[in-house]
């Protein structure tokens, strides 16, 4: 897949810092979210148990499908259980010929911002953004996995220091895919460019789990990610529901 960078913003030169991603980096310790799982970065086995295809996302409510567009025809959906716990799981779905969904593969432990989420994000607030967001760029440290979306394969995603729980950030960035939550798509993950000013955060990724919560990011298990970044097709305008289970059903 060839690889795309923001003309405007390189970091070529440079290696990415905790400073620069505010979306998925650390900060002085705060009042942690409860946490529902003791090992969320485990990774789950293969195919979902029942791939039975439905009319709608299971858990996604009226509200919630209305925001998926109407063309998407994968969506992760990243559901926490309550608006202020950093845990979560992930599911990929796809959409057949016949319009209905089907869970392609999943369910994943996943991670999420340190007090949990909101449905009006800013920068530090500890808390990943509610919402359907397209994904549609990747990248990371190390080489190409064989994603279908376009891959910025870039050393200046390397990152150090620790986690909210001491855990190393070392590696975090090795696998990537920008959400686009407050970015300019169709460039690196990499570019720092805030469409909706720098107050409303940014860097908001998916990326390799660390072993405890995020700034804002979601973050999957590192076995996951290379399936993911080649299980995500552009063709079908991928899209991540994420949001506490309560809020995604409405």
């Amino acid at each position: 897949m060839p690889v795309r960078k923001a003309a405007a913003y390189a970091l070529a030169s440079s290696v990415c810092v905790l400073a620069l991603l505010p979306g998925c980096t650390r900060e002085p310790p705060a009042p942690a979210g409860r946490s529902d799982a003791a090992n969320p970065a485990a990774p789950a086995p293969g195919p979902p148990a029942d791939p039975t295809p439905v009319d709608r996302i299971p858990g996604v409510g009226p509200r919630t499908k209305e925001a998926i567009p109407d063309g998407t025809g994968q969506a992760l959906v990243v559901t926490g259980r309550t608006l202020d716990t950093n845990t979560s799981t992930a599911v990929l779905y796809e959409r057949d010929a016949t319009n209905r969904w089907r869970p392609k593969a999943g369910p994943w432990p996943a991670h999420n911002a340190l007090r949990g989420w909101t449905n009006d994000h800013s920068a530090g607030d500890l808390r990943s953004p509610i919402g359907v967001f397209r994904i549609g760029d990747a990248g990371g440290r190390l080489p190409d996995p064989g994603a279908r979306l376009p891959y910025d394969h870039d050393e200046a995603f390397s990152v150090q220091g620790t986690g909210f729980a001491g855990e190393p950030l070392e590696g975090s960035f090795d696998y990537v895919v920008a959400i686009d939550y407050n970015r300019v798509p169709g460039t690196t993950p990499l570019n720092k460019e805030r469409p909706l000013g720098a107050e409303k955060g940014g860097g908001v990724w998916i990326h390799v789990d660390h072993g405890g919560p995020t700034q804002a990011c979601i973050s999957l298990a590192r076995e996951v990610m290379p399936s993911l970044l080649r299980a995500l097709d552009p063709a079908r305008e991928p899209v991540i529901v994420m949001g506490p289970r309560d809020e995604l059903a409405r």
